[in-house]
């Protein structure tokens, strides 16, 4: 793996996530999935996509907290009413 075929393919990444917020997930983890490549090769990895990494990893840990502390509630939509 050549380190400036990761870089232009993380480039890729990063534009797409600026174009696509809605879809921050599925970057995510095609980042994440990028720089372990890149860590499993021992190749050096950016400082600025570690630090984006670690701030989504902890913006989607906030959004699973505020879910589990609003309560209980059936917020899927689905009901079991027998309609």
């Amino acid at each position: 793996m050549n380190i400036e075929d990761v870089k232009a393919e993380l480039g890729i990444l990063m534009t797409r996530m600026q174009n696509e917020p809605q879809d921050r997930h599925e970057l995510y983890l095609m980042v994440m999935e990028k720089l372990n490549a890149m860590r499993a090769y021992g190749m050096p990895v950016p400082e600025d996509l570690v630090k984006l990494e670690a701030a989504l990893e902890a913006e989607f840990a906030a959004d699973l907290r505020g879910a589990n502390d609003s309560g209980s509630s059936d917020t899927s939509g689905t009901s079991d009413s027998g309609v």
